[in-house]
């Protein structure tokens, strides 16, 4: 996986290794702690919290317990998953809804959330979201202006797709060849206007298609049909290459479709494809994740005072299901953070994992956050 190495130059490699009500949310509950936790939360989502919108055990449970009885938070915690596809203001409501706790967009991170930081460097020009859910919606909210879809860019090209007329399913889609996508008012056709980048927001939908479109893209220089030219840069919001849904067997990610379209470019393509992967276990997520912590937690202090005091976190708890990804994240990150590992998704094992061992290894998330408030003394 290549990481910007801008970003990683920035970051710690050191390691770490040890044995041991309503969903409508109102900012003031995040308003009365006299006494700020030193310590914060990352829950994964997917075979940690939820199975699918199902929630696992007794997730919900353990997240309440993270708040008083008046519903104000009292631990600060954020979702730190490689999942996406909507914007972070409709994941919080959806969270919200299915664990029955209060949540902020501030406190969703998802796989593309980083794709924000790419806005200015495309902000005007043509870009592609591919993925399943509202990938160019995502985009337009970060600020980028002139995005398409994958369904809605390929839709503008006849026969792009040749097993199109077989697939129909698609009729179902509201995309058509003169329709014109509501997060772009294009002044040229996409048809004869460059695709400057492409991002992969989440899980691609229609691999065949896709991947024959993204490789018209990337090896014209952002002109299907056209002739070979200089690739344009390539995104992934993260590089997983399985994830446990409601499925009882792992499911194929991210990861697993750039392999496949990888494994295509290069075999038709005389330059290597390259690309930039982003999600965990990229350290520079969970430095990003430990900044949003401290957001929340400075906003859960009265009148947002700091008290003349740098404030800081003792210990960062990542809860998560994926040895490869979760605690190779953490362990990656390194001081402060402290990985927990549950055996409710990927992860099933007895013992520890071997390759990538975990500080801590629980059967669910409530035994996870209670090994927690137990060792920091939070009743």
């Amino acid at each position: 996986m290549r990481i910007l190495q801008i970003l990683t130059r920035k970051l710690s490699s050191s390691q770490i290794r040890s044995t041991a009500p309503s969903s409508t949310f109102s900012s003031r509950q995040f308003h009365s702690l006299s006494n700020p936790a030193s310590f914060g939360i990352a829950f994964d989502i997917d075979g940690v919290l939820l199975r699918g919108n199902i929630p696992i055990g007794s997730s919900p449970q353990a997240l309440k317990s993270l708040y008083d009885d008046s519903g104000t938070l009292k631990v600060p915690y954020v979702f730190l998953t490689n999942g996406g596809g909507v914007p972070e203001s409709k994941r919080a409501k959806e969270l919200a809804r299915l664990l029955d706790v209060n949540i902020l967009p501030l406190q969703v991170i998802q796989g593309h959330t980083p794709f924000k930081q790419l806005m200015k460097r495309f902000e005007d020009e043509l870009v592609v979201a591919v993925g399943k859910g509202e990938p160019a919606e995502v985009m337009s909210e970060y600020g980028f202006k002139n995005v398409l879809s994958i369904d809605e860019y390929a839709s503008y090209f006849d026969n792009i797709d040749p097993l199109a007329q077989y697939k129909k399913w698609t009729d179902k889609q509201d995309v058509n060849q003169n329709s014109k996508s509501k997060h772009v008012a294009f002044s040229n056709d996409p048809c004869s206007q460059r695709a400057q980048a492409v991002f992969v927001v989440s899980d691609s939908v229609d691999w065949s298609r896709d991947i024959q479109v993204l490789c018209d893209i990337l090896r014209t220089g952002g002109l299907p049909g056209k002739e070979i030219a200089h690739q344009p840069p390539l995104f992934f919001a993260n590089d997983d290459l399985a994830y446990q849904a409601l499925f009882p067997s792992e499911r194929l990610g991210m990861g697993a479709f750039r392999i496949a379209l990888e494994s295509v470019f290069n075999a038709i393509h005389p330059a290597a494809l390259k690309y930039t992967s982003y999600g965990k276990p990229n350290p520079f997520v969970f430095k990003n994740a430990e900044t949003v912590l401290m957001q929340v937690l400075q906003s859960s202090q009265d009148n947002n005072q700091v008290d003349g005091r740098e404030q800081f976190f003792k210990t960062l708890y990542m809860i998560g299901d994926n040895p490869a990804v979760d605690i190779k994240g953490a362990r990656q990150a390194g001081n402060p953070w402290f990985s927990i590992l549950t055996r409710t998704g990927v992860f099933k094992g007895k013992e520890n994992y071997d390759e990538c061992p975990a500080d801590l290894v629980v059967d669910t998330v409530e035994e996870a956050v209670d090994y927690i408030l137990s060792k920091e003394c939070v009743s």
